[in-house]
């Protein structure tokens, strides 16, 4: 009987503490505030927020960690400045290189296609029609250009400019530049560059050698 009595006791105490019992909202928290952010959430009311809105501006004159500010404009005169005047600031590695083909890959490469001939699978599917081929003789694909057709988007392209950052659109343009060269039958544009780097550095050493032998002699 005893054990009748306790076995009902129990249950009474078990059923009692799990009647009370929320999953939402348990009874005993460890540190609230990781349950609970303290912090607005998006498109919160609230009263301590200018016109009680937790989405807001940012301030005027600033800007967002890691962005740099692209001066030329939505224009096509934005766009011919941008064509003589950008250049790629990145140095030409096998690291940026290989990059630029593996985001090239992403972004480009369904609608241009891998070797930049305008068959990307969407072509072929017929979802996008017209894409010219890089080797297009009427068009001048450069440095600037490239950049900037991805910044702003160009005809039925849009503006890559919020899924890649400033060094992934440089590093797309490396491969762009590659592909183009290729489809010309060209040396690689990547090569080009580095030789001419060289040749420069050569020059370079050259004229300071040369001056250096100039000196000495009228020393003597």
């Amino acid at each position: 009987m005893r054990n009748i009595i306790n076995i009902v006791v129990v249950i009474i105490i078990s059923i009692s503490f799990t009647s009370c019992f929320d999953k939402e909202t348990p009874n005993y928290r460890y540190m609230p505030n990781m349950y609970h952010g303290v912090g607005p959430e998006t498109n919160g009311e609230y009263e301590i927020l200018a016109d009680e809105q937790a989405n807001m501006l940012p301030v005027e004159g600033t800007i967002s960690r890691g962005w740099n500010p692209y001066e030329y404009e939505n224009t096509l005169e934005g766009k011919a400045l941008a064509t003589a005047e950008l250049n790629n600031p990145l140095e030409i590695t096998e690291k940026n290189l290989a990059q630029g083909k593996e985001l090239y890959t992403i972004y480009c490469g369904v609608c241009h296609g891998d070797k930049g001939d305008g068959q990307g699978i969407l072509v072929k599917r017929e979802k996008f029609l017209g894409i010219p081929s890089y080797a297009d003789k009427g068009r001048n694909i450069n440095d600037g250009s490239t950049y900037h057709a991805m910044m702003y988007g160009l005809n039925s392209m849009g503006s890559h400019a919020s899924q890649t950052s400033e060094k992934d659109r440089w590093q797309i343009v490396m491969h762009v530049l590659d592909l183009k060269a290729t489809l010309n039958g060209e040396p690689l544009w990547s090569e080009t560059q580095n030789n001419s780097t060289m040749t420069s550095e050569e020059e370079m050493s050259e004229n300071n050698t040369s001056e250096e032998e100039t000196t000495s002699e009228e020393q003597h």
